[in-house]
């Protein structure tokens, strides 16, 4: 079979400009040329109009036009917690929230988060986190302060592994913090005693950890040391997860751990634990 031979695109270098080409031409040299004042064109270029920050009750209309029933029912029965679902997946919930981050302030947007917080609405929790999962917040104790509110309504794994995921940035911003975690190990809460390990996991993948570090590690897995002898299952997966993490970065410590405290372990979660070792 021969070569297909590809059209030739005529250039103005090629041959000369029709009568409509040269009208064109003519027009752009112009318009360079202008001294107009077009700078309605450099605002819109340079600063989008994303509109006014959306108050609790417009973000909540957001979320249920985006609702779908069939998923708001089978997301009720896989989480097994009575509230209302409205069935929008979380990257959707993720570009709402990023849309709003961008139209709000620091103030506008911790309020519109903990009014979301507040309704009790699956999906509108699962935005009141991302609206304050960023890693750079400055100030930020409020967003921090909002978070630890957040702690006693914990009441299944989804909600507080979200919120824990915006918690532990403030947690990383600032690691003095870890005292305040501290006392959630102390909780008669089973999720807040889960929540301290869960939102210090940024310190099980540290391949080069500076010793502050190390001895928040150290902490931290004396706490895994008292939650693994309670026997709820979701603090046994807890610890046992923590640790599997850790032993990508730091096996020795996690073999260290299991010599000393694995017989506080389920069978299921020891196996989790060691499963990189």
């Amino acid at each position: 079979m021969g070569r297909t031979r590809k059209p030739r695109i005529l250039t103005a270098e090629d041959r000369p400009l029709t009568e409509a080409e040269a009208e064109l031409a003519a027009e752009a040299v112009a318009y360079a040329e202008s001294d107009a004042d077009y700078q309605q064109y450099h605002e819109l270029e340079d600063e989008d109009d994303l509109g006014p920050p959306p108050s609790v009750a417009d973000a909540i209309a957001a979320l249920e036009c985006c609702g779908d029933a069939d998923k708001a029912l089978a997301s009720a029965a896989y989480h097994k917690v009575a509230r209302r679902y409205l069935g929008v997946p979380v990257p959707l919930i993720e570009d709402m929230a990023r849309l709003w981050r961008a139209q709000c302030t620091l103030e506008e947007r911790i309020a519109l988060a903990a009014g979301l917080w507040n309704s009790d609405i699956h999906e509108a929790r699962v935005a009141a986190s991302k609206l304050l999962a960023q890693a750079r917040i400055r100030p930020d104790q409020a967003v921090w302060d909002l978070i630890q509110s957040w702690v006693p309504d914990f009441d299944a794994w989804a909600l507080a592994d979200h919120a824990c995921k915006a918690g532990e940035k403030r947690l990383l911003a600032d690691p003095a913090r870890i005292d305040d975690v501290a006392a959630w190990v102390q909780s008669d809460h089973l999720w807040t005693r889960r929540a301290a390990l869960v939102i210090t996991l940024p310190w099980t993948k540290q391949n080069h950890p500076t010793n502050a570090d190390r001895a928040i590690r150290t902490r931290v897995l004396g706490w895994c040391a008292d939650l693994a002898q309670s026997p709820e299952w979701f603090l046994q997966k807890a610890v046992a997860w923590w640790l599997r993490d850790l032993s990508k970065h730091d096996p020795q410590a996690v073999r260290d751990w299991l010599a000393a405290h694995g017989d506080t372990l389920k069978p299921f979660a020891r196996k989790e634990a060691s499963r990189y070792l």
